[in-house]
């Protein structure tokens, strides 16, 4: 009787590829605890139940889980390791912010990293999406949803190569940044096709810091705007009327009305994200077919 238990229970696992190595997993995990909010975001698509999550600003879509019924674990940068050790969680996911806390979570429960790969993100997103989408059996609702994503973003891609030059910036504090080819933001100049307005740009994880007067000497034809301080609820000079000065008025860009205000909580709080890349994809889409 021993052996057709084993081979049951061995049939209830799955073996998980991450970032971090490999995991085994029971499958379906009934206690899920989250540190990361891009798989949130696509836990919440596929409606799947968690237990925990980390605390702090989340996208409108997530709100949902600032509410008491969803434990609180920590934050997504110091997890409540007592906490989770209390709770005897099934599964506990990492990812970004939350990645160097993989070794440690692993030690409490079954843990796996879903940190983007810097040289691959699109394509590592979309693994972690079908990891997630097999651990809960939801493979046929999720490709469904990735293919409609590459249609998406193969339809951007034939227009953006017509489009012009593009430049990212985020503002926070008061200050900005511009993001280009290989950075976090990096889906702009790669998947999505526009040329880089500023192809020497400083692939770092913090960006290239800038000025009004490099907007203006780059002189993009889009300009994308990410307003940090908008989408973790700090104060600061919003980002549209930070911009609104002579120095950025005077660019193609602001000339032909294409600076466009990017959905924080898509780029910036659960990038990568089931809900978040299409909500990604349906902007940029809708920005180039409103293009003068």
């Amino acid at each position: 009787m021993a052996a057709p238990a084993a081979a049951a229970a061995a049939a209830a696992e799955i073996t998980i590829q991450h970032a971090s190595g490999q995991t085994v997993v029971p499958s379906p995990p009934k206690k899920i605890v989250v540190f990361d909010l891009a798989a949130l975001d696509t836990l919440d698509a596929l409606g799947v139940p968690v237990f925990g999550v980390a605390g702090g600003a989340k996208p409108p879509s997530l709100a949902p889980y600032n509410e008491p019924r969803y434990r609180r674990m920590g934050t997504l940068w110091e997890p409540d390791y007592e906490a989770i050790n209390e709770a005897e969680p099934d599964l506990v996911i990492v990812g970004g912010r939350s990645g160097p806390r993989y070794a440690a979570l692993s030690k409490l429960a079954p843990t796996i990293d879903l940190s983007s790969d810097p040289t691959d993100p699109l394509g590592s997103e979309l693994r972690n999406i079908r990891s997630l989408a097999r651990l809960f059996g939801k493979e046929a609702e999720a490709d469904t949803r990735i293919a409609r994503i590459q249609a998406g973003i193969a339809a951007v891609h034939a227009k953006a190569g017509q489009a012009g030059s593009a430049l990212f910036i985020l503002s926070t504090g008061g200050r900005l940044s511009a993001f280009g080819r290989g950075s976090r933001f990096g889906l702009l100049h790669g998947a999505l096709g526009f040329r880089p307005a500023a192809p020497d740009l400083d692939a770092g994880i913090h960006g290239q810091p800038v000025s009004f007067e490099f907007i203006a000497r780059t002189d993009p034809d889009w300009l994308f705007v990410l307003d940090r301080d908008a989408a973790i609820g700090a104060r600061g000079q919003p980002a549209r009327q930070l911009l609104d000065n002579a120095l950025v008025r005077q660019t193609k860009a602001w000339r032909k009305g294409q600076v466009v205000y990017v959905d924080a909580g898509s780029w910036y709080l659960a990038a990568g994200g089931l809900r978040a890349l299409q909500a990604t994809v349906d902007q940029i889409a809708a920005a180039l077919d409103g293009a003068r």
